[in-house]
C-alpha cells in the first residue's frame, strides 16, 4: 500500500464524515425552515430514496443486489438491521436535532462505541482494559459537563433531546453489531440499500408517507438534496471505498470529524451557542472514542472468532 493510496484512503473517509456532519445541520436548518417536516417524514424520505439509489448502483455495477432474499435467515437479519439498527441512528438522531441542535445530538450519538463495550461486556463477557474503563470515565465526564454544565442539581439540555441522542447512540451499536456477517457475504452497497428502503417503508406503519403534507418549495427541496445525496448516498460510497485504501480502525478514528464538522458549521451558519463545557465535553467525548475505537474493532475480532468456533 502506497503512501498516495494511504492519503486517498483518509481523504475518502475524512470526507465522508464531514458530510454525514452536515447532513445533521442540513436536517437542523430544515426543521426550522419547514414547520411542516417532522423527524418521521425527513427519514422516510431519506431512507426509501437513498436506499433505492444504492440498490440501482449496486445493480448498475454489477453486484446482484436481489440475492440476499433468497436465504431466509439472511433476509431475517437484513430486516432486523434496518429496523433495530438504522431506524434507531437515523430516526431518533433526527428527532435529537429537531428538539435540541446538531452538534450536541452528534456528540451523543458519537457515544455508540460505548453501548458496544458494554454489550461485550454483559453479554460476552469481554472485561474491558484499563485504556477503555479511563476512555469510560472520560465519556461519562464529557457527557455530564454537556448535560449539566456544571451543574449536578439540573439539566442544561431538554430530557427529550438527551432521550433521543441516547437511543440513536444505542443505533450506532445495533447498526454495527447486527449486520457483521451479511455484510461480509452481499457487501456493504447490498446490505445498507435494502436496510434503509425496508425501514423507510416499514416506517410507513406508523404515518404513511402519502398522508402527510409537506411544502416543497425550493429551499427545502434543496436541503432535502443535501440531505440524501450529499449527507447520505455519497458519503456511504466514499466511506465504503476508502476501506480499499486504509484500515478499518483508521477509518473509525475518523468518525471524529463528524461531530467536528456538525459543530463547526452550526456555529458558522445557523449561529449556534455552545458553551464552554459544550465545547469541552465534547472534546473528551471525541478523544475518549477515538481511543476506544481501536480496541472495538480488537473486541469484533474476539467475537468473530467465537462465533467460527
Amino acid at each position: 500500500m502506497t503512501r498516495q493510496h494511504h492519503l486517498k484512503g483518509v481523504l475518502l473517509a475524512s470526507t465522508a464524515c464531514i458530510l454525514w456532519g452536515i447532513s445533521g445541520v442540513a436536517a437542523s436548518t430544515l426543521f426550522k425552515l419547514n414547520s411542516q417536516v417532522t423527524a418521521l417524514w425527513l427519514t422516510q424520505v431519506r431512507m426509501i430514496i437513498a436506499g433505492l439509489g444504492l440498490l440501482i448502483l449496486g445493480q448498475a455495477s454489477g453486484v446482484k443486489p436481489f440475492k440476499i432474499w433468497r436465504n431466509r435467515r439472511d433476509s431475517i437479519q437484513l430486516i432486523s438491521y434496518g429496523l433495530l439498527g438504522l431506524v434507531p441512528v437515523q430516526l431518533c438522531y433526527f428527532e435529537a436535532v429537531k428538539f435540541g441542535n446538531a452538534p450536541i445530538a452528534t456528540i451523543i450519538q458519537f457515544l455508540g462505541p460505548f453501548i458496544i463495550s458494554i454489550y461485550f461486556f454483559l453479554f460476552k463477557h469481554v472485561t474491558p482494559r484499563r485504556s477503555e474503563a479511563i476512555g469510560m470515565l472520560m465519556a461519562f465526564i464529557g457527557t455530564l459537563l454537556i448535560v449539566t454544565h456544571g451543574h449536578l442539581n439540573s439539566l442544561a439540555i431538554s430530557p427529550v433531546v438527551l432521550f433521543w441522542g441516547e437511543l440513536s447512540a444505542i443505533g450506532v451499536a445495533t447498526n454495527t453489531l447486527i449486520p457483521r456477517s451479511i455484510l461480509t457475504k452481499y457487501g456493504a452497497m447490498t446490505v445498507t440499500g435494502w436496510g434503509l428502503l425496508v425501514a423507510g417503508l416499514c416506517l410507513n406503519v406508523f404515518t404513511p408517507l402519502w398522508q402527510v403534507h409537506v411544502s416543497l418549495d425550493w429551499p427545502t427541496i434543496s436541503l432535502l438534496l443535501v440531505i440524501i445525496i450529499l449527507g447520505t448516498v455519497f458519503p456511504f460510497l466514499m466511506f465504503a471505498n476508502s476501506l480499499s485504501y486504509i484500515l478499518p480502525t483508521t477509518a473509525s478514528l475518523l468518525d471524529a470529524f463528524e461531530p467536528l464538522a456538525a459543530t463547526v458549521f452550526s456555529i458558522a451558519f445557523l449561529h449556534v451557542q455552545l458553551t464552554g463545557f459544550d465545547l469541552f465535553g465534547g472534546i473528551l467525548i471525541i478523544l475518549a472514542v477515538m481511543a476506544l475505537s481501536l480496541n472495538v474493532r480488537k473486541m469484533m475480532g474476539v467475537l468473530h472468532r467465537r462465533t467460527d468456533s
